[in-house]
């Protein structure tokens, strides 16, 4: 009976024995951990390594910019030429008296010869701007102010352009209310004809450009 016992014991031991050793060989990070080599695989293969990064955002905007055109100015040859193609009809004035208007009308033709621009007459179906202008006076002591708007028109009646001021004047005379004309010098009224002509010029050299 003591013989078997003994047995027993030691077939437990050597099973144990046994257990431990395959628990080890489990145990052991080579079994557990799979070669270095199967992992290089999926990270050569992998999407993320073999896109190159984007290009910075400042190259594309360096790009767009230097490639916008700069807006080359207008030389005086080039407003020469615009000018002598425009065709101006000047429109009957409305609001100055005949007295006023009479010097104001011969500057405006008289200054836009100078600037090398064609008159039309008021018939004439070539003219290319028509100037329509609107005035009114006003007398403060001995100062007389003139107020003018001008617009500038188109042959079909578009409105291109408004030209706009006021001058102001010792007065020449005692006129006062709807009488200021007659403070009204014709040397002011020819000054206004020529900032008129002046800046309509200007504009047809800012619209080209």
């Amino acid at each position: 009976m003591r013989r078997s016992h003994v047995t027993t014991v030691s077939l437990l031991v050597a099973l144990a024995l046994a257990a431990c050793t395959n628990a080890k060989d489990v145990l052991e990070p080579s079994a557990i951990t799979p070669p270095a080599a199967s992992t290089q695989p999926a990270t050569q293969g992998s999407s993320a390594a073999t896109v190159p990064a984007p290009a910075p955002s400042t190259a594309a905007t360096a790009t767009t910019t230097a490639g916008a055109p700069a807006a080359a100015p207008v030389t005086s040859a080039q407003a020469a030429a615009i000018l002598s193609k425009t065709r101006l009809q000047i429109a009957p004035i409305v609001g100055a008296s005949v007295e006023t208007a009479t010097p104001l009308t011969a500057e405006l033709q008289t200054r836009a010869r100078q600037r090398g621009i064609t008159l039309a007459g008021s018939q004439d179906q070539t003219a290319t701007h028509v100037l329509k202008g609107y005035f009114s006076a006003m007398t403060e002591g001995k100062d007389t102010t003139v107020i003018y708007v001008w617009d500038v028109y188109d042959l079909s009646g578009n409105r291109l352009h408004r030209i706009n001021g006021q001058m102001k004047a010792p007065s020449t005379g005692s006129g006062a209310g709807a009488d200021s004309w007659k403070s009204v010098s014709p040397a002011t009224m020819q000054a206004i004809a020529d900032q008129t002509i002046d800046q309509f010029a200007a504009f047809l050299s800012g619209k080209a450009s």
